[in-house]
C-alpha cells in the first residue's frame, strides 16, 4: 500500500517531487490541513498559509522549467523559533520578545534559515520551545507546553520540543532545532525520532538567539539519518558573520551514508566499528525498561559488525554541576540585552530607568529563566566568579579529555539519551531533579562533539495514551557520540541500524 504524504520523509519526499508523483504545492497544503487539525499539540506558534503555498508554488515552478534549487527544493519544514527571520515574528517562546507588536521581527534571517531557503525549502512558520531554550522538557514556554503525541498528558522534552512533536506527529517531514545541553537529542529521543547535533561550530550561530554562547548549535530533527543528512548538508558551512563557526571542508553527508566500511558486507555494514560503552552511563540511575531497550540496540550494532568496547567517562557526573554554572552564566551576559529600551515587552508607568530594566525583565521573563539568570550573576559575581565560574571552566577541559581518552579505544560511543522515558505534564516541580535528566547529553556539549538521538526500542508498555485510550509503549532514544568533526560517520552508523530496524517508521497511534 503507498504511503500518504504525510508519511513520506525528506528523502521521499524529494524522489516524489522529482517523479512528479505530487507537488510541493499539493504536499504544503496536505500538511497544513494536519497542523490545523493538531494544533491542542502546541507545537506552533505561528504558521502562515499563504506564504507557504507562495513559496511551494515557487518550487513548482523551478522543477517545471528546469531549474530546481536541489533535493530539498518545495520540501516543507518549520524553524525552532530560536531563529530570527524576516518573514516571521521572533520570540524566543518569551513575553519578553512580544512587545506591543505581537513579536520581534528581524530585518536578517539567521543564516541556518538562509541556508535551508537558498535550498527552496518551504517554511510553513515557527515551532514552539522553552523559553530562550532553557528547559528539557517544553513547559517552559510563555505559550503554552508541547504535548507528546505517543501520550498527550506527557512532555516531549526540550527545549526543542515543539520540532520534535511536528515531526513525530507527521506535521512535518522535519525542522531545525537547537542543543545547548541535549536540546535536539532528548526530545528527538523522546519522540521517536532522529536527531543531530553537529560539532561546535559546524553550524552558524548568526542570527540564533542566544543562551549560552560557547554550547549552543544548530541541528535538525527529522524522520531518519538519510534525512537528517541531507538537511544538515545545507545547514553547515563557516559563516564569517559568527566568530565561532569554522572553517572546516563539509562533506557530502548523504554520501557517507552509503558509503562501505573497508571489509564490510551487506549482512554486516559496520564491520570492524569499534563502539565504545561507558559504564557511567548504565547505572542505577536508568530506568529498566530504558536500558534494555538501549542494550538490544547495542546487540544489533554487534550483529551489524560492529565491536562493542568498555570505555570511561570518569567525569560524567559532574558535568551536571558544570554545565549549571557555565549555562547560566552566559545566559546572565547574553539576555542583559532585554531591558525594555531598544524592542520587546516595555513595562509602563516606571519612574526611573532602574524600575524600567526591573518592571520589564520581571514581567517579561519566565521563572526558569529568572533562575538561571541569578545563577548565573551570582557565580560571575566579585568573590564567586574563581571559586564557581574558572574551577567550572577547568573541568569542562578534564571533560573533554575523558572523550579523547576514550576515543583511543573506539570510534564512536554509544549510550541512552536520557534515563527516562517522557514524564507526565506537570510532574517535576524540583528544577534540580529536572536537571539531572540532562546527564547523559551534558557531557558531550560541554567537549563540544557531535552526537545524534536515534530511535531504538520503547519503554512504559501499557501506559494509556490519554487522547486515544490505548496500550502505547514511550520512545526509548540511541545517543551516538563522536569524536570532532565526524558527523558523517555518526551518520553512516545511525543509517545502518535503521536500514536493519523500523523503530524510526513507527508513528503515535492517530498521527
Amino acid at each position: 500500500m503507498s504511503k500518504q504524504l504525510h508519511e513520506l520523509g525528506v528523502a521521499e519526499i524529494a524522489t516524489g517531487l522529482e517523479a512528479k508523483r505530487f507537488s510541493s504545492a499539493e504536499l504544503t497544503t496536505h500538511l497544513l490541513g494536519r497542523i490545523d487539525a493538531n494544533q491542542s499539540l502546541g507545537a506552533f506558534l505561528v504558521v502562515d498559509r499563504d506564504q507557504a503555498l507562495t513559496q511551494a508554488r515557487a518550487a513548482d515552478a523551478r522543477r517545471t522549467a528546469g531549474q530546481s534549487l536541489g533535493t530539498l527544493d518545495g520540501v516543507p519544514l518549520a524553524h525552532k523559533d530560536i531563529f530570527v527571520s524576516t518573514d516571521f515574528t521572533s520570540t524566543a517562546a518569551s513575553k519578553i520578545l512580544v512587545g506591543q507588536s505581537g513579536g520581534y521581527r528581524s530585518p536578517f534571517d539567521a543564516t541556518v534559515v538562509a541556508k535551508l531557503k537558498a535550498a527552496g525549502t518551504v517554511c510553513v512558520g515557527k515551532l514552539n520551545c522553552d523559553e530562550f531554550a532553557m528547559g528539557g522538557a517544553n513547559e517552559n514556554s510563555a505559550f503554552g507546553a508541547v504535548h507528546n503525541p505517543w501520550d498527550t498528558t506527557r512532555i516531549p522534552g526540550g527545549s526543542s520540543g515543539g520540532s520534535a512533536t511536528a515531526v513525530a506527529a507527521r506535521l512535518l517531514p522535519a525542522a531545525t532545532g537547537t542543543d545547548t545541553g541535549g536540546s535536539v537529542r532528548q526530545p528527538a529521543a523522546l519522540t521517536g525520532v532522529t536527531g543531530i547535533k553537529p560539532t561546535y561550530g559546524r553550524c552558524s550561530r548568526y542570527g540564533m538567539i542566544a543562551f549560552a554562547s560557547s554550547l549552543d548549535q544548530a541541528g535538525p530533527i527529522a524522520r531518519s539519518a538519510e534525512d537528517c543528512a541531507l538537511l544538515l548538508q545545507a545547514m553547515s558551512g563557516y559563516d564569517e558573520r559568527d566568530s565561532t563557526s569554522a572553517e572546516q571542508p563539509v562533506p557530502d553527508f548523504a554520501a557517507a551514508l552509503r558509503t562501505p566500511r573497508a571489509g564490510a558486507t551487506e549482512s554486516r555494514p559496520l564491520e570492524g566499528l569499534r563502539v565504545g560503552v561507558p559504564r557511567e552511563f548504565f547505572g542505577t540511575g536508568v530506568a529498566a525498561d530504558v536500558d534494555a531497550a538501549v542494550k538490544a540496540a547495542l546487540a544489533q550494532y554487534e550483529q551489524l559488525g560492529a565491536t562493542l568496547v568498555d570505555v570511561s567517562l570518569p567525569r560524567t557526573e559532574l558535568s551536571i554541576p558544570v554545565y549549571y554554572i557555565i549555562a547560566p552564566a552566559e545566559a546572565s551576559s547574553n539576555l542583559s540585552r532585554f531591558d525594555g529600551v531598544r524592542y520587546g515587552h516595555r513595562a509602563k508607568d516606571a519612574e526611573d530607568l532602574l524600575e524600567l530594566y526591573r518592571k520589564s525583565r520581571s514581567e517579561g521573563f519566565g521563572a526558569e529563566v529568572k533562575r538561571r539568570i541569578m545563577i548565573g550573576t551570582y557565580v560571575l559575581s566579585h568573590g564567586y566568579y574563581d571559586a564557581y565560574y574558572l574551577q567550572a571552566q577547568k573541568l569542562r577541559r578534564m571533560i573533554a579529555d575523558d572523550f579523547q581518552a576514550a576515543f583511543e579505544h573506539c570510534d564512536l560511543i554509544a549510550g541512552p539519551v536520557a534515563p527516562t522515558v517522557a514524564r507526565a505534564i506537570g510532574s517535576q516541580t524540583d528544577p534540580v531533579a529536572e536537571y539531572l535528566a540532562d546527564i547523559f547529553t551534558l557531557p558531550a556539549s560541554l567537549a563540544g562533539l557531535p552526537g545524534m538521538s536515534v530511535p531504538a526500542g520503547f519503554g512504559g508498555a501499557g501506559m494509556q495514551n490519554a487522547e486515544k485510550g490505548s496500550p502505547s509503549g514511550l520512545p526509548v532514544g540511541l545517543q551516538l557520540i563522536g569524536n570532532y568533526w565526524q558527523e558523517a560517520q555518526l551518520l553512516h552508523a545511525a543509517h545502518a541500524f535503521q536500514q536493519a530496524t523500523d523503530f524510526h517508521l513507527r508513528a503515535p497511534e492517530g498521527f
